[in-house]
């Protein structure tokens, strides 16, 4: 069968198939009932999809049931191929914007210390970056102390055999790193209509990591050994936490206010 589906990585992602992913389609269903766009929570799905299927697939492929793999893990293949097929689709769902010029041209001309949230998301997306990095070179047996004492006080998951936190914070390393940093762009330069996409996108994904990756770190599933030292469970949830609600705070502040992401385009009342 499916052994991998056995650990505690395995029973969290069944949990987010079966609620999140779940209602992610009935919105998505009754949006397309009601001839409405679903364009914005289809993306978050893709993003969690995807992040959902890579990091299983790649554990399940490097980690100790590699060799345990079957014909039936083949069912994964469409998890892969959907998700292409889909984001293709739900791009082409129009954008809602009703934002007037003037408004885009008014906000666009504030710099960053005038824009407060996005100030605040700034720093948040520095801290981000760095705890991705550090956390990539823990995964990476990085010999420095720090990374080794906090390996073995604060995520000793790290080191599962099973491999999936591993890819995890390696997906993190190389892949959301590179993210904040074109997003830090996107909140210093206006016009940046690309973000709000990609906002979406990341957010689905760290929505679904976090969710697995703190729940498996917790499991009875995960070996004790592995599983995250009582006394370092609070600053443990605490950090995760928040790395995971920082990319849900840039996506609903990139779809509810995206002004300052918009392409300026003249009023036609001034023509």
């Amino acid at each position: 069968g499916e052994p991998y589906l056995s650990t505690g990585h395995g029973h969290m992602i069944c949990y987010w198939d079966g609620s999140a992913h779940y209602l992610m389609y009935l919105l998505m269903v009754a949006a397309i009932a009601w001839e409405q766009s679903y364009r914005t929570i289809g993306l978050y799905w893709v993003g969690s999809i995807l992040m959902s299927t890579f990091v299983f697939l790649s554990g399940s492929l490097v980690g100790k049931y590699g060799s345990k793999l079957g014909p039936v893990s083949l069912l994964i293949i469409p998890y892969l191929i959907l998700p292409m097929w889909a984001v293709l689709q739900i791009y082409n769902q129009p954008l809602e914007n009703e934002s007037a010029p003037k408004a885009i041209e008014i906000v666009q001309k504030k710099n960053l210390l005038q824009r407060p949230l996005d100030l605040l998301l700034t720093i948040s997306l520095l801290l981000v970056i760095g705890f991705s990095l550090f956390r990539g070179l823990v995964a990476l047996d990085c010999p420095i102390k720090v990374c080794r004492q906090y390996l073995q006080l604060q995520e000793p998951y790290l080191r599962d055999p099973a491999a999936y936190p591993k890819i995890q914070m390696l997906v993190y390393m190389f892949y959301s790193v590179p993210f904040c940093i074109i997003t830090l762009y996107g909140l210093f330069v206006p016009g940046c209509s690309w973000l709000p996409d990609l906002a979406l996108l990341h957010a689905g994904g760290l929505a679904q990591a976090q969710f697995s990756h703190i729940g498996a770190s917790l499991h009875s599933r995960t070996p004790y050994t592995y599983r995250v030292p009582e006394e370092a469970q609070l600053v443990f949830l605490i950090t995760n936490g928040l790395y995971g609600i920082v990319p849900q705070l840039l996506a609903y502040r990139c779809v509810n206010n995206p002004e300052f992401f918009l392409k300026r385009k003249e009023d036609p009342k001034t023509k």
